[in-house]
């Protein structure tokens, strides 16, 4: 199975690092304690952050209430399931777009170019919204005036699709060490689910009250997520795990947590300015732990 994501029969010693890890996991004791040491800060951030944005994006505000909304917007009743139904099949090609490009292009890249089109596209629809219903909310949309409402639904969609979406999971897949990677991942998909709910919950409420402002609140919330991947989120493409800690120590802000960290435990930390990363194994083909996103962040 390694030589066929790889590309390449060269992999003994890849596979023979998985396994000294796989044992090495065996022997990982107080995960939990680990995770709050100060050197674990930019993991604990990013698993609890990472899954709180990516609901924030209101992406299962469409996905769970896609027929309501769209019935709410004047379509009818067959119309707001056709609508439905085209964004899902937006979001499943999208996806592949993600799987297939997340490797050449990078995991930044793909946030920064999917939260700037989630971005214009929210506002955009918005003010679409506002224009015909206003703060009464009441309103007729036109054949043509629908579909373009539509058309830039689908645009924030394929954005989530092949961002936010399968690497709000990928990402924290790949940055945990063997001694914190339990609980992160747990945090990871706590958080997910916590938020998940409450969006599901809250939608209704916030439709009724905030109506075309529901769009502008999720497109802040968007603007801070993206500003925050620009600044916080490092590469991770093509960095094996165990070397993640250069990648963290090279960062400009998160340096200090890992330098501070390995002062506690008694090690001497290399200097941020020299760090280099090395250069990325030679392979056709780089295998992800990728998941793919079908709109519901399960």
């Amino acid at each position: 199975m390694l030589r066929r994501i790889r590309g390449t029969d060269e992999v003994g010693a890849e596979y023979a690092d998985l396994v000294a890890a796989s044992e090495e996991s065996k022997l990982v004791e107080q995960p939990w304690a680990n995770i709050l040491q100060r050197k674990y800060r930019p993991q604990l951030t990013m698993a609890l952050l990472i899954p709180f944005f990516q609901q924030l994006t209101g992406i299962n505000v469409i996905m769970f209430y896609a027929p309501v909304l769209f019935r709410t917007l004047g379509f009818g009743r067959n119309g707001s399931l056709m609508s439905a139904v085209i964004t899902g099949l937006v979001n499943v090609f999208a996806t592949l777009v993600s799987i297939f490009t997340v490797d050449r292009l990078g995991r930044r890249k793909l946030f920064l170019e999917g939260g700037t089109q989630m971005i214009i596209s929210q506002i955009v629809v918005g003010t679409l919204i506002a224009v015909k219903f206003g703060t009464s909310g009441e309103g007729e949309l036109s054949k043509g005036y629908a579909a373009v409402v539509v058309l830039f639904i689908c645009v924030y969609v394929a954005g989530f699709a092949w961002s936010w979406g399968p690497l709000g999971w990928l990402v924290p897949s790949e940055i945990f060490p063997l001694e914190i990677r339990s609980a992160g991942q747990s945090i990871n998909v706590a958080v997910n689910m916590l938020f998940t709910f409450a969006i599901a919950q809250a939608f209704l409420t916030m439709l009724c009250h905030m109506k075309f402002g529901l769009f502008y609140f999720f497109a802040g919330w968007v603007v801070i997520m993206t500003i925050f991947v620009f600044l916080f989120l490092p590469e991770t493409k093509n960095v094996p795990i165990e070397e993640m800690v250069l990648v963290w120590r090279a960062h400009w802000f998160w340096g200090r947590f890992i330098d501070a960290g390995h002062k506690e435990n008694g090690h001497l930390p290399a200097n941020n300015n020299n760090v280099e990363m090395p250069p990325p194994p030679q392979r056709q083909k780089q295998g992800s732990n990728f998941t793919l996103n079908l709109g519901i962040s399960l």
